[in-house]
């Protein structure tokens, strides 16, 4: 899959941002990495404490915030690596479709090594 004209726009801003400030120097694969467990824990954080898998009430605007900060950490650790995120999902959900034939999985949460 080709890389879309906003999605290398989003890469090379994210960059520059990182840049003007001169991050790259605590960017190493681990910081990266630990950034973005920590940013996708705040999205569970918007969650917790509730009954009805709804988001805590009073936070339902920043979900946006919190997955766009996933998103970001996940866009520079791919970045610092040479991956082509569009390019490696499309080969993920390639596996996946092999793994999860719609004839075995259809209506089930098990996973490819329970069926």
């Amino acid at each position: 899959m080709e890389d879309s004209s906003a999605y290398r726009a989003l890469i090379e801003r994210i960059k520059k941002f990182s840049a003007d400030r001169d991050w790259s120097q605590f960017h190493d694969p681990k910081n990266l990495a630990l950034s973005l467990q920590l940013e996708a824990s705040e999205v569970l954080e918007l969650f917790q404490w509730t009954k009805d898998n709804q988001i805590k009430k009073g936070k339902e605007s920043e979900i946006a915030d919190e997955l766009a900060d996933v998103l970001y950490w996940v866009i520079m650790l791919s970045n610092h690596y040479g991956i082509d995120l569009l390019s490696a999902l499309e080969k993920k959900m390639d596996k996946n479709e092999v793994k999860y034939p719609i004839d075995k999985v259809k209506g089930s949460s098990k996973k490819y090594s329970e069926l």
